[in-house]
């Protein structure tokens, strides 16, 4: 069949209707331009063009099948500056898997920088458990993972996003809601609402660590997968919980926020994680947005 550059020479010929302008145009001498319409027609089975020595002419199958040419030039330019866009990364596309914690203002921002520096780079999110984070990765299914605890495995790139504090959930009619300073210590035999050791193992043992070296003991009444469903039931009234800073963008009519004197180290973390192999050309700049957001919303981290 035909090639572009065949194609090029018919439409070209086509606009002009003189042998010698088109030529020009092609940057050609006229018996190369010739022989490519000679050959086009050839292999097409039928006549582009009535010639005669005064004047050149599109027949009827020259005119149907301009407009095709033109389209598929068209569409040969763009395939052209689409694989160009996506080799640096201007384009394409990239799959963030996330902790659900991580919406309450981190992705969010994330996303936006990210749109606003290659808004030509479709990004797809998906919220999964740690664990299913690790495979998805393993399997090429997500490009970029954020996560509550480092992923310490090979292949795989492992950077602290943030760190941010734990505060303090109380329902509005608890005394705590109101006191001056709460202390850690006022916890004791309290009511508490504790994160699942196997949905959140580092913030599990965390909380547990803090009470044993504290010296208190709260009264554990649930322990759960989720700090929006630890929050429904701190709304209910039934009981306290420790949660991320970030959680206290949720609003709940009978939650109210307390900040806690707590040790440095007993704070929550988001970590990124990605291949080491991982070769989409939108990474970089994908990820120094996220790492921009969390700068923008974090400071101190």
């Amino acid at each position: 069949m035909f090639d572009l550059s065949q194609l090029r020479c018919f439409t070209t010929l086509a606009a002009e209707l003189n042998f010698r302008r088109a030529a020009e145009r092609l940057h050609m001498t006229q018996p190369p331009l010739s022989r490519q319409i000679q050959l086009l027609e050839h292999q097409l089975g039928v006549s582009l063009f009535t010639r005669s020595t005064r004047s050149v002419a599109l027949t009827a199958a020259g005119r149907a099948f301009f407009v095709e040419a033109q389209a598929l030039l068209d569409q040969a330019h763009r395939a052209a500056q689409s694989a160009r866009l996506a080799a640096i990364g201007e384009s394409g596309s990239l799959n963030i898997s996330f902790v659900a914690s991580a919406v309450y203002d981190l992705l969010p921002h994330a996303v936006s920088c990210a749109r606003r520096e290659r808004p030509g780079v479709e990004i797809a999110l998906l919220e999964m458990s740690t664990f299913e984070q690790v495979q998805a990765l393993r399997a090429r299914r997500v490009d970029l993972a954020i996560v509550r605890a480092p992923l310490q495995q090979p292949g795989l790139n492992n950077e602290c996003l943030l760190r941010e504090p734990f505060v303090l959930a109380v329902p509005a009619e608890h005394p705590l809601a109101h006191a001056r300073q709460p202390k850690v210590q006022m916890l004791h035999e309290q009511p508490f609402i504790l994160y699942a050791h196997t949905a959140w193992q580092p913030f599990n043992e965390l909380h547990t660590g803090l009470f044993r070296a504290s010296g208190i003991q709260p009264q554990f009444v649930q322990s759960l997968g989720s700090t929006l469903a630890i929050l429904s039931l701190v709304n209910a009234g039934m009981g306290l919980a420790l949660v991320p800073r970030s959680a206290s963008a949720i609003r709940f009519a009978q939650v109210r926020f307390r900040d806690l004197a707590l040790p440095a180290g007993i704070c929550g973390e988001l970590h990124l994680a990605w291949r080491d192999d991982n070769d989409n050309p939108a990474l970089p700049a994908v990820l120094e947005a996220v790492r921009q957001a969390a700068r923008d919303l974090h400071p101190q981290t």
